[in-house]
């Protein structure tokens, strides 16, 4: 007996010591992690009345839009109700979608929540992700092929998830950012490459080794050194505000209507070009001009941006024209961030929450609160190894699934009650 005790004695000091607290402060981390991905949706009913939903989760469904078929997104919601057994990809989180489930694009499935839908939703946006493959790279993840450690980042403005690697720039450490924008929107949205140049993470420096641009607060010119060391420039082909554009000309006209040297007409341009810029920017106050007026890089590399970086575009109404036409008008909008997303769902978890575990455990004694920490323990366990198989076969837990649980649950807790001895002294 000796021996016995002094082996569990030593087998008691390896394994950690963990309180209850320690496990409900766990859990609530991941219960706060999961809130934040789920932003606040409802599990219970279908999006699709509320219209274009400013930002929702969202999963596609393999089994009834596989590979080849028209990609479509669904709810919460529809993902439990109506595609419970079915090989789902969650997507995280798109902005401005409505749930397709049971639309023209499924063909052999009714909508169980809300079957009176349009055949289609005209204003939903797709990409690879509705099909399991994110990047350049077009891999699914995980991916069971790849080896090299890597996190996926998504781009701000077209929404792809990215291996960091493959971003032409090695990503600063996670907490130094907020949002990023791949290369293909950066060459998309050219423009923000004068605001990179002041607020990105990284830094984009007049001295590294690319292409510089510098536009004199109109619009956007190649400036490449000649052979011998002048700057020469090159045709204007960037996105510009349309009142840059119309500077433009009215420097060319005045430009054609007075005669001039071939050694002073580039000078004299760039002179006028100055004027009339600092003159549009005291009219206008738009803040891109004045700082496409200095020098900066242009790279085919993703940027990194900090918390609050969106509140620094120039909201004129020549550039919020500008961003309708690009349809990017959303970066000027705070509530559209992901993190506003999540700390929204995080604010409605908190608002309807009480703990009664807590509370429970607070108006029992010393012997009671032992009794409830093994019980717990032993639940957390078994529950997990459970939830493990639907995790393996890629499958949605249902609700009947969760009632099978605990009735099985509750049945080797009698068997093992009823197995017990007791000792009086």
């Amino acid at each position: 007996m000796a021996g016995a005790e002094g082996s569990a004695g030593r087998q008691s000091e390896l394994e950690p010591v963990v309180s209850l607290v320690d496990v409900l402060e766990e859990d609530e981390e991941l219960e706060n992690e999961a809130c934040a991905v789920l932003g606040g949706s409802d599990s219970e009913k279908c999006s699709y009345s509320q219209g274009s939903v400013k930002r929702q989760a969202l999963y596609a469904c393999s089994t009834c839009t596989p590979e080849g078929e028209e990609p479509a997104g669904i709810c919460l919601a529809c993902s439990y109700e109506c595609h419970g057994s079915h090989k789902l990809f969650e997507l995280y989180t798109k902005r401005n979608f409505r749930c397709d489930c049971g639309n023209s694009k499924f063909k052999n499935l009714e909508c169980k929540l809300f079957p009176d839908k349009a055949k289609l939703n005209s204003g939903n946006k797709y990409n690879d992700n509705f099909f399991g493959l994110y990047c350049v790279c077009k891999r699914p993840y995980p991916d069971p092929e790849d080896e090299i450690p890597d996190e996926m980042i998504q781009c701000v403005v077209c929404e792809d998830w990215f291996h960091g690697r493959h971003l032409g720039a090695i990503p600063p450490e996670s907490g130094d950012f907020q949002e990023m924008v791949c290369q293909a929107c950066m060459k998309r949205c050219s423009f923000l490459w004068a605001y990179a140049a002041q607020w990105a993470v990284t830094k984009i420096s007049a001295e590294d080794d690319a292409l510089v641009r510098n536009v004199d607060g109109i619009g956007d010119q190649d400036i490449t050194k000649s052979e011998n060391g002048n700057h020469q420039d090159s045709t204007l082909k960037e996105d510009v505000p349309e009142h840059g554009k119309d500077a433009i000309k009215e420097v060319k006209a005045e430009q054609n209507n007075e005669p001039c040297t071939s050694s002073s007409s580039e000078s004299d341009l760039q002179t006028v070009f100055k004027n009339q810029s600092l003159n549009m920017e005291s009219q206008s106050g738009c803040k891109l001009l004045e700082l496409k007026a200095k020098q900066f890089i242009k790279k085919d590399t993703a940027t990194y941006w900090p918390l609050n970086w969106r509140s620094k575009l120039c909201t004129c109404q020549h550039c919020m024209k500008m961003y309708g036409d690009l349809d990017v008008l959303f970066l000027t909008d705070e509530y559209d961030t992901v993190l506003a997303y999540e700390n929204k769902g995080k604010i409605d978890q908190a608002t309807d929450r009480r703990d009664p575990l807590m509370d429970t455990l607070n108006s029992m004694n010393r012997v009671q609160q032992v009794e409830l920490i093994c019980e717990y323990n032993d639940l957390k366990t078994e529950l997990k190894d459970y939830l493990k198989r639907f995790a393996d076969e890629g499958t949605v837990v249902k609700r009947e699934d969760i009632q099978q649980f605990f009735e099985e649950f509750q049945s080797k807790k009698r068997r093992r009650v009823d197995g017990m001895q007791y000792y009086c002294s």
